[in-house]
């Protein structure tokens, strides 16, 4: 039967092949495409696209988090597998052949997905505020033999100030693990390594060249752990096993930022508590309130009429960093004309991004804003990236992000790479992140 194994790998671009040696001598006898991000391009849209082969009007995953209007509520990086609307790779590998056997590691919105082996972080939040390691796997039991094995997962190199290549090298190790006792047919995983110096001292930065470097090293390991493990299944098996490697997106260079909550509030649109500790926003009760996702907003407005819609939309027309401003129907120009966008749609011109911060002085910050806090913070932060020695804490400075993503690719520049151990499998010289949904199951026989 066959074995595929499915890299997604943020931020691998055509020009880091060459410090790649591992991965060039791994794909050196099959091809290469253009990889075309789907607008939004982030973590979540991306690899929801890859796994669904549909757009986010089909599967619903419309940025990194989802507001939920019924409930009133912000929901950060926390949303399980049911929140994607649409049958995943391994579902309809299930439905072709139930012997057909599929792990996923550590992809965004993973928990309670279908595949025989899951693995991705679940701290476990603890009554006094702390938090215990833990991961949420499938089967249960799982974690504690990857823990006894490996130590608890690393997720403090996972993100913040201390992201680095430990957490990769965690991700990559268990998946040998997996893979010496389960031998999947199709084995997924996410890599972020690449996303951390790129965004933090921006893409061509020698930081994000160096990052490139440990990212190969960890492949060359990744490589030498599978093809051992599934030759000891069976000699055909290590000879049969197709490696996919997709990239989610590009980051670009960033040099401006907006705040569109700042502008929604000058306005009077948005509600703050304001409490001695800091604003704190209340989206429930903001006639308009902007969940920010590294290049783009959701705005989303409470009395959803077109006058208001209109009202929210002039307020960011022709402003500087804004490179599109989308409401109703226009939001089918990418795909997002759904129950869960924004009314009001604003994509940031290539250089700039946005920052989700709405006090309008630093000393009316809320605490949660110099915290590592992903779920709280009702937006996308790159600044947890970077750490303030001075205060020992996340700085508040919007202006030292370096590279954001997210925005349409209209530059060759923005691509990614789709690359294929074997020669024709991808079949196009450029393809789209939903093509590889079917380039997945072609080695399948679907």
């Amino acid at each position: 039967m066959p074995h595929v194994a499915l890299l997604s790998i943020p931020n691998l671009r055509q020009q880091d092949l060459a410090l790649m040696p591992r991965l060039r001598e791994l794909m050196e006898h099959g091809e290469q495409a253009e990889l075309v991000a789907s607008f939004p391009c982030v973590t979540c849209c991306a690899q929801a696209n890859m796994t669904t082969g549909r757009t986010p009007d089909q599967h619903g995953v419309v940025a990194n988090g989802f507001y939920w209007r019924d409930k009133g509520e912000v929901e950060m990086w926390t949303a399980w597998n049911e929140a994607i609307l649409a049958p995943q790779i391994w579902d309809r590998l299930h439905q072709h052949d139930s012997k057909l056997t599929s792990a996923v590691w550590f992809p965004m919105l993973s928990k309670g997905a279908q595949a025989d082996f899951v693995c991705t972080p679940a701290p476990i939040h603890n009554p006094d505020g702390s938090e215990s390691l833990w991961c949420y796997t499938r089967p249960v039991e799982l974690y504690g033999e990857l823990r006894d094995a490996l130590g608890h997962f690393p997720l403090m190199h996972f993100w913040g100030p201390l992201a680095n290549i430990k957490s990769t090298d965690w991700i990559v190790d268990s998946a040998i693990h997996c893979a010496k006792s389960q031998r999947p047919n199709f084995f997924y995983l996410y890599l972020p390594h690449l996303d951390y110096a790129a965004q933090k001292f921006g893409p061509d930065s020698p930081q994000a060249e160096q990052a490139v470097l440990e990212l190969d090293a960890t492949l060359g390991r990744l490589v030498e752990g599978f093809t051992a493990a599934y030759q000891a299944g069976a000699p055909a098996a290590a000879s049969d096993l197709t490696w996919l490697v997709a990239s989610e997106y590009s980051i670009v260079p960033v040099d401006h930022v907006v705040y569109p909550n700042r502008i929604l509030r000058e306005a009077g649109w948005l509600e703050v508590l304001e409490p001695a500790d800091g604003d704190y926003l209340e989206p429930a009760k903001s006639r308009a309130w902007a969940m920010v996702d590294h290049q783009l907003s959701h705005i989303f407005v409470q009395d959803r009429n077109e006058t208001a819609i209109a009202q929210v939309a002039s307020l960011f027309q022709g402003l500087p960093g804004i490179a599109e401003v989308l409401t109703g129907d226009q939001r089918g120009r990418y795909n997002l004309v759904h129950e869960r966008s924004g009314d009001v749609i604003l994509i940031s011109t290539t250089n700039s991004w946005q920052a989700y911060y709405w006090w309008l002085h630093d000393e009316r910050a809320p605490t949660f804003a110099r915290t590592v806090d992903i779920h709280q913070k009702p937006g996308y932060d790159p600044i947890e990236l970077h750490f303030d020695l001075a205060t020992r804490s996340i700085p508040i400075n919007a202006r030292l992000a370096r590279g954001s993503h997210g925005a349409p690719e209209n530059d060759a520049l923005q691509r990614g790479v789709l690359l294929s151990s074997r020669p024709r499998t991808l079949g196009r010289a450029a393809l789209a992140d939903t093509d590889v949904f079917d380039v997945v199951l072609r080695q399948f026989g679907l």
